[in-house]
């Protein structure tokens, strides 16, 4: 079989801006979403659903991400046995007493500037902050960029910035 970028003269580097070869982090990714998305059965039935986002990928690739991600196959309603990524501590999504005293402990200052919040903390302890607003699933926030002693939250775009940072500063009782 011709691969079509390369018949079409894009070559590898053309397929890759598409989506189609992805480096094995990129690839994983998608193979975590993929199957936190729809049930997925058997490794060529991923092969199939990544190749209709795009993605390039032989079962024999599949099959090593499986086993990277640390993938099992368990039985669901109906006793059809599905592939599922175990959940790691640092994807667990936090309760909100924690992050109530996260960010009461260690925020000494919020401030916004259009999508953007920026939390201020003592010296070492933004990334503790950080942390726990990417495990809370505080709606809102897409994620966080930590450095040493500031911390950005960045706001979705669908969300009111002044109102994610109101309620980030109430939480930090500031």
């Amino acid at each position: 079989m011709t691969d079509p970028a390369a018949a079409a003269g894009e070559g590898r580097l053309g397929a890759e801006r598409r989506g189609g070869t992805l480096g094995k982090a990129q690839r994983q990714h998608r193979i975590a979403r993929v199957l936190a998305e729809r049930p997925v059965t058997s490794q060529a039935q991923l092969v199939d659903l990544l190749g209709a986002d795009g993605v390039v990928a032989t079962q024999a690739t599949v099959s090593r991400d499986l086993e990277d991600l640390g993938a099992i196959k368990v039985r669901v309603p109906g006793g059809e046995a599905v592939y599922a990524i175990p959940e790691l501590p640092s994807e667990q999504v936090a309760p909100h007493e924690h992050l109530r005293r996260v960010l009461g402990d260690w925020v000494v200052e919020v401030r916004r500037s259009h999508h953007l919040i920026v939390l201020r903390t003592p010296p070492g302890s933004a990334h503790v902050v950080a942390s726990a607003l990417d495990r809370s699933g505080l709606d809102g926030v897409l994620g966080t960029v930590a450095g040493d002693d500031t911390l950005l939250v960045i706001v979705d775009e669908d969300s009111d910035p002044a109102a994610v940072a109101t309620r980030l500063a109430s939480l930090a009782g500031l």
